[in-house]
Order: structure tokens, then C-alpha cells, then sequence
């Protein structure tokens, strides 16, 4: 199992990034996937989850109305779409899969709300 995050970088409060989760070897379309963030010094945080035919989505309260999680099963790659981004969002942001009892992440992405 392979998962590489891109997209992230250093944005103006209320700017926007769409974060990328480019996935392989294991069957993307039978599985849920979820971004987390982890901030310095604070513990891993679920962000948004999408089920796996994208019908179905999770949104933490702290996100909602601002982020979406569409992905692309053709593609085999799950989104983060991040618009009004403020000061706190600032984290490294993970993709993971769960597999059965096995979870999976990425090596992560960085994104800094800064003026």
C-alpha cells in the first residue's frame, strides 16, 4: 500500500489549497478514505472521511462548510479541498485507508495559514 500526499504550502488566511492522495496497491474503489491533520504539539486529528463509492461524508466540526472530500476512483486519488482556511488549520495533513484492521498513512503534507 502506497499513499503520497501533494498540494500543501504556505497560504493567506481565507486562501485556499486542494490537498491530493495518490494511492496504490490495494483496491481504492472498495475502501473508505479519511485526511487527518496533526498541528505541533497537538495529538492526530480526523479532518473528513468519504466512503468508498463517495456517497457517504464525515466532516469534523472545526471544517464543516469549508472543506469537501471528493476523490476519483478512476484515478485511484482522494481530495481535500480546504477553502477560508484560517490561522488554525495549520498541520501537517495525512491520507490514510483502513484496511480490515490494518490502517495505512501517507508521509504527509504540510500546510501553513500565514499572512
Amino acid at each position: 500500500v502506497q499513499l503520497v500526499e501533494s498540494g500543501g504550502g504556505l497560504v493567506q488566511p481565507g486562501g485556499s489549497l486542494r490537498l491530493s492522495c495518490a494511492a496504490s496497491g490495494f483496491t481504492f474503489s472498495s475502501y473508505a478514505m479519511s485526511w487527518y491533520r496533526q498541528a505541533p504539539g497537538k495529538e492526530r486529528e480526523l479532518v473528513a472521511a468519504i466512503g468508498s463509492a463517495g456517497g457517504s461524508t464525515f466532516y469534523a466540526d472545526s471544517v464543516k462548510g469549508r472543506f469537501t472530500i471528493p476523490r476519483d476512483n478512476v484515478k485511484n486519488t482522494a481530495f481535500l479541498q480546504m477553502n477560508s482556511l484560517k490561522p488554525e488549520d495549520t498541520a501537517v495533513y495525512f491520507c490514510n485507508v483502513k484496511r480490515g484492521l490494518i490502517g495505512s498513512w501517507g508521509q504527509g503534507t504540510q500546510v501553513t495559514v500565514s499572512s
